[in-house]
């Protein structure tokens, strides 16, 4: 009687999961992005250098504090000039930035 061989059944090695983006990182896009949308609207321009100044201090310390607090304000004036009708403010740089600061 012939011995039937059986292979031993290897495991493919586990996939790793991709990393979830970092809060701090969805913060740091919306709010490089409302900078952007308000620098083109050229409105808000103390607003403007607040952004920039937290987006500066994030990246050197890492700590987004002030930026979410500035984010939810260039939040409410692109919310306002949405309401203009202001071309620029779209339904999605909203929503990237309501994302963004609920992720808090």
């Amino acid at each position: 009687m012939a011995k039937k061989l059986t292979k031993t059944a290897e495991k493919a090695p586990a996939k790793k999961a991709s990393p979830a983006k970092p809060t701090a990182d969805l913060i740091e896009k919306a709010s490089s992005q409302a900078l952007s949308t308000l620098n083109t609207l050229g409105i808000e321009q103390q607003l403007q250098q607040d952004i920039e100044w937290c987006l500066g201090s994030y990246r050197h310390d890492k700590n987004p504090a002030g930026l979410y607090d500035m984010t939810e304000k260039a939040l409410k004036a692109l919310l306002d000039a949405k309401a203009r009708k202001a071309k620029g403010v779209t339904s999605k740089l909203i929503g990237d930035i309501e994302k963004a600061l609920q992720s808090r």
